[in-house]
């Protein structure tokens, strides 16, 4: 399977290349499990603030949140010739990740796998409508059971640190 994961972080966050680097083999292993192959997306790590103003901008909530996902779903061609799907961008804030963390009882690393599955999810054109996952609640919707199973799946692996 052949991916292409671009992963960024604003500067201020100083967040290592070595990180950078488990967040992109995470996310590839993640796609590979889930059949998702000749695709392309991004991952940005950001302030609350950044992600404030984009939730503002895209969904007209003023208020920070964890992850936000923005599908794409357009193709191309490269070079080779070879048929690439844009999947889209995935957005974190690292300044909420830990006070999500803290509210469902989980490590950093946890929270942040979470999110990195949630915002792929999204990009797949899996949506959750009005239900959010809950501390010490099963989910209904079919992303969430979904993302829970990755989640275990993927349960041993580490990100940060």
């Amino acid at each position: 399977m052949s991916n292409r994961i671009l992963i960024d972080a604003q500067e201020e966050l100083s967040l290592s290349e070595a990180f950078l680097e488990r967040v992109q083999n995470f996310v590839a292993h993640v796609m590979e499990h889930q059949g998702y192959d000749n695709e392309e997306l991004s991952v940005l790590f950001c302030d609350d603030a950044t992600i404030q103003d984009l939730n503002k901008q895209y969904r007209n909530i003023d208020a920070p949140t964890d992850v936000l996902s923005f599908e794409n779903g357009s193709s191309y061609e490269d070079e080779e010739g070879k048929e690439w799907l844009l999947a889209g961008d995935i957005i974190i804030s690292m300044q909420t990740l830990p006070k999500n963390a803290q509210y469902f009882e989980v490590d950093e690393d946890e929270e942040l796998r979470r999110l990195l599955v949630h915002g792929l999810l999204h990009l797949h054109g899996m949506d959750h409508g009005e239900e959010h996952v809950q501390k010490d609640t099963e989910p209904e919707c079919e992303m969430l059971k979904i993302q829970k199973k990755i989640m275990q799946a993927f349960s041993s692996e580490k990100i940060i640190g």
